[in-house]
């Protein structure tokens, strides 16, 4: 589909031949005299606990848009989607049916691939939630990647517990996200493929280097926060920022301070040139 110019960016949706079949993603592209290619593409994506989530969530589209608006070209990723969690009969019809792992992993593999050569400055990969722990694990099977950006994820199959942590959370989270429920959840997706859902002890040397932007009252940050030791223990090039007193998902709260923050960190990372 051709681009359509929305202020300083362009927009495209297109698909995209993976291996379970077709693909959409989103391209946006700096757009103007001055859009060069300069900075690498950032292929991005989305959470929603492997289950929910598309291309216009706002921790998709919006994201995406603010990037691409301070000249960070970004392809966004409509993966397969999971089974809802304890039903997984529920919506596995259809040619974008619901399916367990590995098959989101496959498909964001498959679109790294697509871009690879045509992308002057490199690839980054990044994800929020379930798409940081997505992002992580298609690593290991990925072409070459400048970096990567994982923003407030999980990357264990049990989520480490920190009591200390799990206080400080409020609202529906205090339940939604108890270690126990997430747990289940993530093994519900993972089913057979556990070795395809979460980023393995003997890849984690060929990681490139690797930005990390955590919530504060979130408890999945001790899973971030152990991954990014892991990370630095096998020699990789770690920048790890916690936001104080953020709340999971506050990328999908655009406009605030939190996902401002955010926003810049990302963008001053992704103009430094690897070392």
């Amino acid at each position: 589909m051709r681009g359509k110019r929305q202020g300083t960016i362009e927009v495209a949706d297109e698909r995209v031949d993976g291996p379970h079949g077709p693909v959409p993603i989103r391209r946006y592209r700096p757009a103007g005299p001055d859009a060069g290619p300069g900075s690498p593409t950032l292929v991005w994506v989305h959470g929603g606990g492997f289950f929910r989530g598309d291309l216009e969530l706002p921790e998709s589209d919006a994201v995406a848009r603010t990037l691409a608006d301070r000249g960070v070209p970004v392809v966004t990723v409509d993966y397969r989607l999971g089974p809802l969690p304890g039903l997984p009969w529920v919506g596995r019809s259809g040619p974008r049916g619901r399916r367990r792992a590995p098959h989101a992993r496959d498909e964001i593999v498959a679109v790294l691939e697509h871009l690879h050569d045509s992308a002057p400055a490199g690839l980054l990969l990044g994800g929020a939630s379930a798409g940081a722990c997505l992002a992580a694990t298609a690593v290991a099977v990925t072409p070459p990647l400048q970096g990567l950006v994982l923003a407030y994820g999980f990357f264990h199959a049990r989520i480490p517990r920190d009591r200390a942590v799990q206080r400080l959370v409020r609202g529906h989270r205090r339940i939604t996200h108890a270690p126990l429920l997430l747990d289940l959840s993530s093994r519900g997706y993972a089913g057979p493929a556990r070795g395809s859902t979460f980023p393995a002890a003997e890849h984690l040397g060929a990681f490139p280097r690797t930005l990390f932007v955590d919530a504060d009252r979130d408890v999945m940050r001790a899973s971030g926060e152990r991954f990014a030791t892991e990370l630095a223990g096998a020699g990789v090039d770690v920048e790890r920022h916690v936001l104080p007193g953020s709340r999971h998902a506050f990328l999908n709260r655009p406009g605030t301070a939190d996902s401002d923050a955010a926003l810049a960190l990302v963008t001053a990372w992704a103009a430094r040139p690897v070392r």
